[in-house]
Formats: structure tokens, C-alpha cells, sequence
């Protein structure tokens, strides 16, 4: 995970799998506009390297 000013960071589907408890899937996909209720966004889902660019949304 990167540690950076702005907020954005990028998770792999193992780490992400191990901060939810369960293995990550295709069905992610689904439930990805859920982290605008915690002030994030995926930007890009990598299939090819298993990893998942998040962002920080501006509050307004």
C-alpha cells in the first residue's frame, strides 16, 4: 500500500482478501460504489497483476 499526501493507494486482491476475511473475486465489481460512503473510489482494477487502484474523493 503507498503511503502518500493524497490518499490514494492500490491494494492486491490478496491483501484485500485478507482485510475483508474472504478470498477477492470478479464479484467485487458489484460492490465497489459502497467505498464512496467512506470518501474513496476504485480508479482501476488491474486483472492482470491482481490489484486495485483506490482514490480519495474531495469531501465537499
Amino acid at each position: 500500500m503507498a503511503n502518500n499526501e493524497n490518499g490514494d493507494f492500490a491494494l492486491t486482491f490478496e491483501q484485500i482478501g485478507e482485510i475483508a476475511g474472504v478470498p477477492l473475486d470478479h464479484s467485487f465489481l458489484r460492490y465497489k460504489k459502497e467505498l464512496l460512503d467512506y470518501g474513496f473510489e476504485v480508479e482501476k482494477i488491474s486483472l492482470k497483476n491482481q490489484v486495485v487502484k483506490f482514490i480519495k474523493i474531495d469531501e465537499q
